[in-house]
């Protein structure tokens, strides 16, 4: 994390100053630069890509478990707190489809309010 930020940062200071604030060795940082990326890593963005695939497939409604479920039946090895990590940090999130809920019961047998202010609307003619 101190290693971006310093890759982020050093066009606007150097790097050596970035450094000694950050409490980071310089040849930590330049270490950092030029390893290459661990399989992890990569496995976790080609596992990535699949969610946002799935995801997508599934209109948006999937969340981490039933991605999980679907990485499984694809193939894939991997734990549901793996795939929650990596959906929170893409910022894939499932939607949330409330169920319709009828608030009117209109077969009851309540009598019609009466009119209180006894107002009658007619409709003009053009």
């Amino acid at each position: 994390m101190r290693y971006r930020f310093i890759e982020a940062e050093k066009a606007c200071f150097p790097v050596r100053l970035l450094c000694r604030i950050l409490h980071v060795s310089r040849s930590g940082y330049y270490g950092w630069r030029e390893r290459p990326t661990s399989a992890h890593h990569q496995d976790n963005r080609r596992l990535e890509v699949k969610i946002r695939s799935l995801h997508r497939a599934s209109r948006h409604t999937y969340g981490s478990p039933r991605i999980r479920d679907a990485l499984r039946d694809a193939g894939e090895v991997c734990g549901k707190h793996r795939v929650a990590r990596i959906m929170r940090q893409a910022g894939i999130r499932a939607k949330t489809v409330r169920k319709f809920k009828a608030t009117t019961h209109s077969k009851h047998s309540h009598s019609v309010a009466a009119n209180l202010l006894a107002l009658r609307f007619h409709r003009q003619s053009d």
